[in-house]
């Protein structure tokens, strides 16, 4: 708070004088601005676009707050990807909306995939929101709170999704203060028929290399160990640029940054992983030992119904030459159950595949009959309740796998990124490995030792569970004495 006036003879260098001045103009500004609140839902690409819309709205003097009860306007960034994703939007959108009728809040904003995929509909069915913003126009948020008065008619902004933030757009990070995504493009240009999001994100665009490395290089100074980057498509990374380019390109620049000691690559399409790929991750300590690579099924039949067509390789061949290279690299996959099509026998294959690819990390989901997809118009042949069983048996399978991987570990010293307690007890610290990806993986609690946040800290692993592990932090000289078997950064 401001109290009397500072002249520029009471300030000690011209310096001091001008950052009091910028401050005080800034706090001028707030004055007359609602407090805000942002709600961020869907994946963390979503996240990256709500990191950006809250930087702009500090760059514009709006007050940030961290509960809804201080707000006096609430912006909601959605998803609306599938079913699941356009109901939670609803429902959040609707309790909001009810907060304002109780006269708790002043202004809504609602942004994101939801808006873009249905339109100037949601003026007419929730006239309570005072601005909708589409995917390609969360860059006016701020000037859309700023100049909405309460009388006006709600504004709409939604174009045709072309906008690709780069590291001039203000950001604030959201994530612990070690660990940070980087969406290094936006949009995708397959067309994969149960996907909306060519339609909702607009035609795959990469960022400028040279940006990718400066935002990365920022964050690094202010403390981040762990970037993850993240695109529809990371492996599809400059392919759209006139003079070419590749993720590869990319990565060996993103590597002689210091202070960068996790680099992660995250949505890697099945046909873009290369043998320079692989051999970079061989030979660069920065980069994790893991790839996530959505695969969805394996039977072809299947896969081409989806618009997924084999390549070169089929999905066993691919999972053969990565697990060749060494050390060995984790994976991660999501697989789709329930599509149009998907027989008892094609489903066996599926689990056939499961069983001999071990992955480390597997995600599940029923098929989602999405209006606008191609898919949408296929006979369905799968009833939700034969879906839900198929789900859960692929899991229940990859949790004996997964626990089979995870009891190597034991007796074994592993780097672990140190998170902080346990959200369960303060009794436990919590971390993860290299192989381990925020928020989807596992993680490993340590129940011995002293950890320091954001510090990556030898572990020496005593339990093992599906998808946890734990372990107690050691001293190198502890591990000598004891004789333990210490791994490097690189994995099993």
């Amino acid at each position: 708070m401001w109290s009397g006036f500072f002249s520029k003879a009471d300030c000690w260098s011209p310096n001091l004088y001008n950052w009091l001045h910028l401050e005080r103009a800034a706090y001028e500004s707030m004055r007359f601005k609602e407090n805000i609140f942002l709600i961020s839902l869907g994946c963390a690409k979503n996240l990256v676009d709500s990191e950006h819309m809250l930087g702009l709205l500090r760059s514009k003097g709006f007050p940030l707050v961290n509960s809804i009860e201080q707000a006096e306007a609430v912006v909601i960034n959605t998803c609306g990807f599938i079913k699941a994703a356009v109901e939670e939007a609803a429902k959040t959108i609707s309790e909001v909306v009810d907060l304002k009728k109780q006269g708790k809040l002043a202004k809504i904003v609602v942004a994101g995939c939801f808006v873009q995929r249905y339109g100037h509909k949601l003026q007419r069915e929730i006239p309570e929101v005072d601005g909708w913003v589409g995917t390609g126009e969360f860059s006016k948020v701020a000037d859309l709170l700023e100049n909405h008065k309460e009388k006006d008619k709600a504004a709409f902004l939604i174009s045709r999704p072309s906008y690709l933030a780069d590291h001039y757009v203000p950001r604030i990070l959201t994530t612990p203060f070690y660990s940070a995504y980087v969406k290094i493009a936006e949009g995708c240009s397959h067309r994969c028929s149960f996907c909306l999001i060519p339609g909702l994100r607009g035609p795959f665009r990469s960022r400028d290399m040279q940006s990718v490395v400066v935002e990365a290089e920022e964050i690094v100074s202010r403390g981040v160990k762990e970037i993850n980057l993240i695109a529809q498509d990371t492996t599809m990374y400059g392919k759209d640029f006139e003079k070419g380019g590749s993720l590869e390109d990319l990565l060996e620049k993103l590597v002689t940054i210091k202070g960068a000691s996790w680099i992660r690559l995250l949505y890697c399409h099945p046909d873009g992983v290369s043998e320079r790929l692989l051999e970079l991750i061989d030979s660069e300590e920065a980069i994790c030992p893991y790839v996530d690579l959505p695969l969805q099924h394996v039977n072809e039949n299947i896969l081409g119904a989806m618009g997924r067509n084999p390549g070169k390789q089929t999905p066993l061949e691919l999972i053969e030459r990565i697990r060749s290279r060494k050390p060995r690299i984790s994976l991660r996959t999501t697989l789709m159950v329930g599509f149009p099509g998907e027989t008892e026998e094609m489903f066996d294959e599926l689990c056939d595949f499961v069983r001999v690819a071990r992955f480390d990390h597997l995600g599940v989901f029923v098929f989602s009959q999405e209006k606008g997809t191609a898919a949408a118009r296929l006979k369905s042949t799968v009833v939700p309740k034969v879906a839900q069983r198929r789900l859960e048996k692929i899991m229940a399978l990859q949790a004996g796998i997964s626990k089979g991987i995870n009891q190597q570990m034991v007796g074994h010293v592993v780097p672990v990124l140190i998170e902080g307690f346990s959200p369960e007890t303060k009794l436990l610290l919590k971390g993860r490995t290299a192989n381990m990806a925020p928020d989807v993986d596992g993680q490993v609690l340590i129940n011995k030792g002293e950890g320091v946040d954001g510090e990556i800290m030898p572990v020496l692993i005593r339990e093992a569970y599906p998808y946890d592990l734990v372990g107690e932090i050691v001293s190198h000289q502890g591990e000598r004495e004891a004789g333990i078997n210490r791994l490097q950064p690189r994995g099993i």
